[in-house]
């Protein structure tokens, strides 16, 4: 059966755009593009509008079948009842290619109409060296950025030459908003923009002073890279032809900074919620999701589970994140503004089980050294000093061990380990015999885990168990 795809009703010719969107891809699509074309139904929000901008050689694909299709574009949104509901999305009124033509970029961003520019440019994308969070001014495209302000090949180029223009021509403030997926996107991208601007222009790093805001935001749904099959499969299903369809999960979550210096879309009408601090927000997002992601990653992947459905399916791994989440989380989570924290806590195992938008348990288990220090030390300090039950995390590392050490899962199939920042130290103890050594990897350096008694029994129980028995044995040992 079909699924009738359902259209938006405003008159896509009277919208203008007021928001720049660096970064179209399959994110910005599903999330900031879903709400901002539900605004668009309001007649008092159509100067709000999303014109999108192209930077990199490889988005040429994606570019040239959006625009052959009026930049347009079908989302399903798979539910966790098994239904779906597939929408035409209309927001995205312009698209630029950077590549093709870098002077309509610097043009939008120095239009006055335009009063934010949005990003969902990866956390790599900032520039930002990982052990020190300085701006990296050695990278050659940056040097050459900096000393060609006129032709830009970077964000941060393209930004900083539309704002001088901006400037020079008193087109007013504009604000800048992330919508990356990490803690404080706002204050990072502040610290990107304004470091490369303060090296290339201190006159216009003063004026961004007082002329630019980056509000913090927190930004949640489950999109997952459309694959050619994906494309077949979502326009047979929707009855569609389209070259760039964008499936997600049902759901969905945007909580910003209200600090708009040039004003901004109505977004609240349609389900995003503004704060005076996204801090509490965060925190529930990461202690929760993303360390209940890591926590079930290295036991389903050394399991034999490769698909996150598959071992949320599995009632061992779901009564484990749930003990998780309800016994080490829940005491040190305040729930922020009206969030329900135990309804939160049932949707996430819902959205883990979603069968229409699986996951894959490799991408979770990718550079848990970044993830570790950001999704479970900050907590599991809390807990060492609380004299708190610590099976569950000290067989999450006992399993982080064995994955790292062994390469192998409890079926004997090899794989490949993904750690981009292990550095030499980090392999040296992952290396040795003595379980004891890996407790000074790099990820864990905020907490002296060796002098934490009662972890250490539990944890070295657990590496040899692993070992002997197998990751699951010793978790339904544990439950």
């Amino acid at each position: 059966m079909k699924t009738q795809v359902i259209s938006y009703h405003y008159n896509r010719e009277q919208v203008k755009p007021g928001i720049l969107h660096i970064g179209v891809g399959n994110f910005h699509r599903a999330h900031e593009e879903f709400f901002t074309n539900k605004l668009l139904e309001n007649a008092t929000q159509q100067n709000w509008g999303i014109c999108g901008a192209m930077l990199l050689p490889s988005d040429e694909h994606l570019y040239k079948a959006l625009q052959k299709q009026g930049n347009e574009y079908t989302l399903t949104v798979c539910g966790r009842d098994g239904k779906d509901e597939a929408y035409r999305i209309g927001s995205l009124v312009e698209l630029i290619w950077g590549i093709e033509n870098p002077e309509a970029v610097i043009a939008k961003i120095t239009d006055k109409n335009i009063r934010i520019i949005t990003l969902t440019i990866t956390e790599g994308g900032y520039n930002l060296e990982k052990a020190t969070g300085e701006f990296m001014l050695d990278d050659e495209s940056i040097k050459h950025d900096i000393q060609n302000p006129g032709a830009p090949k970077t964000v941060f180029g393209f930004v900083a030459e539309g704002l001088r223009r901006r400037k020079a021509a008193e087109n007013g403030p504009i604000t800048i908003l992330s919508c990356d997926n990490l803690q404080h996107n706002g204050n990072t991208a502040r610290k990107a923009f304004t470091s490369f601007v303060r090296t290339q222009d201190v006159e216009l790093a003063t004026w961004m002073e007082q002329n630019v805001t980056f509000p913090n935001s927190m930004v949640d749904r489950i999109t997952p890279a459309t694959r050619p099959d994906d494309i077949i499969r979502l326009n047979e299903k929707n009855g569609t032809d389209d070259e760039a369809p964008v499936y997600c999960e049902d759901f969905i979550q945007w909580v910003i900074e209200d600090n708009f210096i040039a004003g901004r879309p109505a977004w609240e009408k349609v389900g995003a919620e503004f704060t005076d601090d996204v801090t509490a927000y965060e925190n529930m997002k990461l202690s929760l999701l993303n360390a209940s992601h890591t926590l079930l990653s290295y036991p389903s992947f050394l399991s034999g589970y490769r698909k996150v459905d598959d071992a949320m399916h599995d009632e061992r791994i779901a009564r484990l994140v749930r003990a998780f989440m309800d016994i080490d989380i829940t005491p040190y989570v305040p729930a922020p503004g009206n969030t329900d924290l135990d309804l939160y806590k049932q949707t996430l195992i819902e959205r883990f089980g979603n069968r229409s938008v699986s996951d894959q348990i490799a991408r979770l288990c990718f550079d848990g050294i970044s993830k570790f220090p950001v999704y479970v030390m900050p907590n599991l300090s809390k807990m060492i000093r609380d004299h708190a039950d610590l099976i569950r995390v000290s067989y999450l590392i006992a399993a982080y061990r064995h994955y790292l050490k062994y390469k192998t899962d409890d079926k004997g199939t090899s794989f490949d380990v993904a750690e981009p920042w292990m550095t030499p130290e980090d392999e040296a103890v992952i290396g040795s015999n003595d379980p004891m050594d890996f407790l000074a990897l790099s990820a864990f350096q905020s907490i002296d885990l060796k002098a934490a008694e009662k972890f250490v029994k539990l944890y070295l129980e657990m590496t040899d168990a692993i070992k002997e028995k197998g990751a699951m044995a010793v978790l339904e040992s544990i439950l």
